[in-house]
């Protein structure tokens, strides 16, 4: 499962997963035990995870979910160490321990606690979106190679010596 198959719904708690698209909205199956099936309409508000961002100070403005719960995940694993019941105080200091650049006007303690509760629901339920995924993995590993086979490319043509050309005279 991945971040773009995971949704969240506005005035309803928790995370679901998206099972198909209808002609007036999407059907949803909640991501807990109970595996409640609902359909969102276009009227309600629904949030794919992988299009959302958190404010940051950073030139880019923002930081992908996916790369801030991967962050979260490489740090604390499994335990946070906080709740979405915390104070805002305490909420605020793990987000900027996670996520230093985060933009303190714009993120609130309300936003806070949903990432924190998304965490939760993700790593017990999804655990594999919290994973680098493979492909980009893959891609990065490759990119350098690129570059350093053109750089050893390079340096052979300007280490072969010019051959030198020679015309022949016409005899008379």
């Amino acid at each position: 499962m991945e971040l773009k198959e995971i949704a969240a719904v506005s005035g309803k708690g928790g995370l679901f997963k998206i099972v198909k698209p209808t002609r007036t909205g999407v059907i949803l199956e909640s991501l807990d035990e109970a595996r409640t099936k609902l359909v969102a309409s276009a009227s309600q508000r629904v949030s794919v995870l992988s299009e959302i961002s958190i404010y940051t100070t950073t030139q880019e403005g923002a930081e992908p979910l996916e790369a801030v719960l991967q962050k979260i995940f490489a740090e604390f694993g499994n335990d946070t160490g906080v709740s979405g019941s915390s104070d805002g105080d305490e909420l605020r200091s793990f987000l900027r321990h996670v996520l230093p650049e985060f933009d303190e006007d714009r993120v609130y303690v309300s936003d806070i606690k949903k990432l924190v509760n998304w965490y939760g629901i993700l790593v017990k339920y999804a655990p594999e979106v919290m994973k680098p995924n493979v492909e980009e993995t893959k891609e990065a590993k490759k990119a350098p190679k690129k570059e350093a086979k053109a750089e050893i490319e390079a340096s052979e043509v300007e280490a072969k010596p010019k051959a030198k050309k020679t015309t022949k005279k016409k005899s008379e």
